[in-house]
């Protein structure tokens, strides 16, 4: 049997969040429902801007009474700030602990529930081939390595683009992105059916109303694609490209300009390179606007 691939996260920290009042407080705030969470377990989730955009993604994980947030590290400070914004007078503390824990990415192997030993883990909520992510005490003596010296970041980040898994801050630009951009609607990051949360409404209107034309998805490239390059149909940007995995990648795409190319039989291309957009994402795209249209313009 293959032995398990591990990724030290090196990008990522981690939030406390403690108090009596701490689940009312992230329940009242984040797109996902925190109700019966249960130790070990985890949310993928984000806090939204009033208008209904990313300004942080992270996971919800509950610690005992307690809850740990695994947030990109360079935004955990920003984090504990604006949920400090919000707390008022409730009973909670709220803090950075990104020193305290190393966080770690455990997949494809038969023993990687072994890793539970060795910190606090959880299963990846968006897509069962993530496998595990790991919160380790920092002060392990000796640090958590795969048997296989060839993985790495890079392979962690492969595995995403392969799964077509966006992350905030590389695939998507936080603060300017929707969660069903980001597809947080595909990959259990929001839940339609709690109470209300910050830019709630935004994401109800964009769930149940309107066609989303953009979204970060997986392309292809006919030869090997660079990162933060833009998307052109002719000169126009119609996306961005984010994480890359040589011919492969994740990028942020209008949808309904990328099909509009293809019917008219035109290339789109990113740093000269002819780009081709995943079916599936076309597909799902083109069924949507249907079902979107037909609401609108019922047949008689």
């Amino acid at each position: 049997m293959p032995s398990e691939k591990i990724a030290h996260l090196a990008d990522r920290g981690v939030v406390s969040v403690t108090g009596r009042d701490s689940e009312k407080l992230l329940q009242g705030l984040v797109t996902n429902d925190l109700d019966a969470l249960t130790e070990g377990e985890a949310r993928h989730a984000a806090l939204l801007s009033p208008q209904g955009k990313i300004l942080f993604d992270f996971f919800v994980v509950r610690h005992g009474a307690d809850y740990l947030l695994d947030v990109a590290r360079s935004k955990a400070g920003d984090l504990v700030k604006r949920l400090t914004m919000y707390k008022l007078r409730a009973d909670v503390a709220i803090t950075d602990v990104s020193a305290t824990y190393e966080v770690y990415a455990i997949w494809g192997g038969e023993s990687a529930t072994l890793f539970k030993e060795r910190g606090i883990a959880y299963v990846d909520p968006r897509h069962p081939s993530l496998g595990l992510r790991l919160l380790a005490r920092s002060e392990i003596s000796h640090p958590i390595r795969s048997r296989d010296p060839s993985d790495s970041l890079a392979a962690y980040d492969a595995l995403r683009v392969r799964l077509g898994v966006p992350e905030g801050g590389k695939d998507y630009a936080l603060g300017d992105t929707y969660p069903h951009e980001a597809n947080f609607d595909l990959l259990n990051g929001v839940s339609f059916g709690k109470g209300c949360y910050v830019g709630q409404e935004i994401v109800a209107r964009m769930q149940n109303k309107t066609i989303v034309r953009k979204r970060a998805i997986k392309v292809s490239g006919v030869a090997p694609l660079t990162p933060d390059t833009d998307v052109l149909l002719g000169d126009v940007a119609i996306g961005h490209v984010g994480t890359v995995d040589g011919n492969s990648a994740i990028a942020m795409l209008r949808l309904d300009r990328a099909i509009e190319a293809q019917e008219k039989g035109q290339a789109i291309t990113a740093a000269g390179v002819i780009v081709i957009p995943d079916v599936d994402a076309l597909n799902r795209y083109r069924v949507s606007a249907a079902a979107r249209a037909s609401t609108v313009h019922p047949s008689s």
